[in-house]
């Protein structure tokens, strides 16, 4: 295993960088009354299309579906969101809507993709193509030493 200092230094940031990046979705959310899993949520459902499910929710952004729950039954009190029976599956209900659900997310993450924007022009498009890149590389690589190190242990 590699231990050269400016590769942990480089990880200690990218740690550090991750964080901070975490913070100011966080801190964003908060101030649009908002936990940031709840903003999370009303953009998967706002995304989502005709077939939002919370299972699917959680498998998007890795929150637990009871969570997941307990933000739809708020988002339901509200006024926000109903369950729709899935015509292929009964048992299985899809996410969707009401006027007034469509109109604070409408608000809410119009706001959000304008910041995003923001900074995504700020940086530009050839230096936002190479973040997306690194990162997916990022994961590629982890997962290709994990796996290993998983097959190794199991031999």
């Amino acid at each position: 295993m590699i231990r050269n200092d400016d590769f942990m230094e480089q990880l200690n940031k990218y740690y550090a960088i991750w964080q901070e990046y975490n913070y100011v979705y966080e801190k964003w959310a908060k101030a649009h009354g908002l936990s940031y899993n709840s903003l999370l949520v009303l953009c998967a459902i706002h995304d989502g299309g005709d077939d939002c499910t919370q299972k699917k929710i959680s498998q998007m952004w890795l929150i637990p579906k009871q969570t997941i729950n307990m933000i739809f039954k708020d988002f339901e009190r509200r006024g926000f969101v109903k369950l729709f029976p899935m015509p292929e599956d009964k048992r299985n209900k899809v996410i969707r809507f009401t006027n007034a659900g469509k109109k604070y997310a409408d608000t809410i993450v119009s706001e959000l993709r304008e910041v995003e924007l923001f900074a995504v022009e700020e940086i530009g498009i050839e230096r936002i193509k190479q973040l997306n890149e690194n990162m997916a590389l990022f994961v590629e690589l982890f997962s290709k030493a994990g796996g290993r190190k998983s097959n190794e242990t199991n031999s």
